[in-house]
Order: C-alpha cells, then sequence, then structure tokens
C-alpha cells in the first residue's frame, strides 16, 4: 500500500449520484475523478463553463463514468436550485454534496476593500450554505436521505493573520457542519468536514505565493511529517465520508495535514515576515 492508491472497494459508489462544487480544478477534480472511478455519476460545478466542460470530457475519457457539468455562481440561490434540478434530472436522486468551491486572498487586512472581504466569504460561507439549503430542502422534502461534505481549513478554529475573510468564511462552514449534524440528523442527513493541509494543486501556490515567495515559505518545511499531501490521500478521505461505510460518522471535522496545525497554528501567521516592498510586488502579480 501506498499514499497514491485507492482505498476503497470497486463499486463503492455504484447507483449514487454526488455533486462537486468547484470541481473543474485542482482538488475538486481529484476527488470527482476518484468518485468516478468507484462508480458515481458526478455532477461538477463552477462558474467557468468552459473550464467544468473541458474537465468532464477528460473525466469521462479518464474513468469511463458519467460527468455532468453545470455553470453555476454559487452566490446566487436560484442558480443553485437549477443545479440541483439538473443534476436530477440528468441522473435521478442526488445522494451527496461536496462542498468545495472557494477562494483566498494573502494579504494584511488593511490593505483589503470591502469588496474583496465580501468576495471571499460570499464565495466560502454564503455559497456553501446556498448549496447546502438548497440540497437539505430538497432532501427533506422527498424524505430523501443525503450526506454534505464541507472543505474546510485549520485556521477555522485557530484563526490566522493574512487571511481573515477565508478565515471568517471557513469558520462559519465549520459552525454550519455541526449545527447541521444534529439538527437534520432526524432526517438522516449527515454533516461531515475535512480540513486538509498543503496538498499543492498546478499553479495554487504560485499564485498564492508567487516568485521567490514559494520557496521561501515552503509549506513542507512546517510539516512535522516533512512532505506535503497527495491528493488520493484526500480523495480517499473524502469519499470515505461520503460513503455509507461512514453512516455513524456526523458532525465531524478530520484534519489531515500532517501535523501542521499542531505545530504552527495559525497556517499564514509567518507571513508577519513579508516587508512591505515585498507585498506591493505580490498585489502587482494578482492584477
Amino acid at each position: 500500500m501506498n499514499p497514491s492508491q485507492g482505498m476503497l472497494k470497486p463499486d463503492s459508489f455504484k447507483g449514487k449520484t454526488i455533486l462537486v462544487t468547484g470541481g473543474g480544478t485542482g482538488l475538486g477534480r481529484s476527488m470527482g475523478k476518484y468518485l468516478l472511478e468507484l462508480g458515481a455519476n458526478l455532477v461538477i460545478s463552477s462558474r467557468k463553463k468552459d473550464v467544468i466542460d473541458k474537465t468532464a470530457q477528460e473525466l469521462m475519457k479518464e474513468t469511463g463514468g458519467n460527468v455532468l457539468a453545470v455553470p453555476c455562481d454559487i452566490r446566487k440561490y436560484e442558480e443553485v436550485e437549477q443545479l440541483i434540478v439538473a443534476a436530477e434530472k440528468e441522473f435521478g436522486p442526488l445522494h451527496g454534496v461536496l462542498n468545495n468551491a472557494a477562494g483566498n486572498f494573502i494579504s494584511p487586512t488593511e490593505r483589503l476593500s470591502h469588496r474583496a472581504f465580501d468576495i471571499i466569504v460570499d464565495i466560502v460561507l454564503r455559497g456553501t450554505y446556498y448549496v447546502t439549503l438548497a440540497a437539505g430542502k430538497n432532501w427533506i422534502s422527498k424524505k430523501q436521505a443525503g450526506t454534505f461534505l464541507n472543505i474546510v481549513t485549520t485556521y477555522a478554529w485557530t484563526g490566522s493573520g493574512y487571511v481573515v475573510p477565508s478565515a471568517c468564511g471557513k469558520a462559519g462552514v465549520l459552525a454550519l457542519t455541526r449545527s447541521l449534524a444534529v439538527e437534520w440528523a432526524k432526517y438522516n442527513i449527515r454533516s461531515n468536514a475535512i480540513a486538509p493541509g498543503p496538498f499543492p494543486t498546478e499553479g495554487a501556490w504560485s499564485r498564492l505565493l508567487p516568485g521567490e515567495l514559494a520557496k521561501q515559505f515552503d509549506p513542507a518545511k512546517r510539516i512535522p511529517l516533512k512532505r506535503v499531501g497527495e491528493h488520493q490521500e484526500l480523495a480517499n478521505l473524502a469519499a470515505y465520508l461520503l460513503s455509507d461505510y461512514s453512516a455513524y460518522v456526523t458532525g465531524e471535522v478530520v484534519t489531515i495535514d500532517g501535523g501542521e496545525w499542531l505545530k504552527n497554528g495559525g497556517e499564514f501567521s509567518h507571513l508577519d515576515q513579508v516587508t512591505d516592498e515585498m507585498w506591493n510586488m505580490f498585489e502587482k502579480t494578482r492584477k
């Protein structure tokens, strides 16, 4: 066995349909691909139609599974409702929702406009509770069981400097996860979360930490296990928490970060070492 191998039995998701928000790239794509390999019908959403259309074609070719790509701005409730309608029209009942879509700025808070703050909180928190509310109401009205899995972060409970909008949004998502695990248990709806540490995706760390900053703040140096995570490790955990194998697990957040938060606390707090000149350079790369 090694971290790049799948964990669950083949066909663990046969006959199941799972929605992954932000499923066109990065970790959402990786988790979606593994669900397909386990037999799920996959629905992926994003605001970028060209991205999810391309990903859907690639994933179907790679796995032989069924993928529906639905453009959706999760900050707009009507579009979320239409997303669920489209999913059920294509595959029948929806069985699980993986709230993965997110956004982030790394910046001193005083440099952010209120609009920048709104952008992050709207995607992370508003988008998650819109998808959760729409899917939950749908399941409850049909007396159907369902499973939510929300991607949070360890600074949802520690807080972290330089990512304050994200920390606020993710803390809200964690509270949503735990609250609905209790309230909606009577409807046989489970709600759990994963708090991943660094799982590098193509281009992501270079966008967050451009140039020499990526080397200076190499996340592997902060992790007791001395490595970053492999996408399959996260996909294994996500699949387990969405599957019937975890039927007695609800209201939990599982950390998968190689011991990072225990060692370091706030993930981005070390950025107090960045000078004003470096921040100026940083901001130019985002424009």
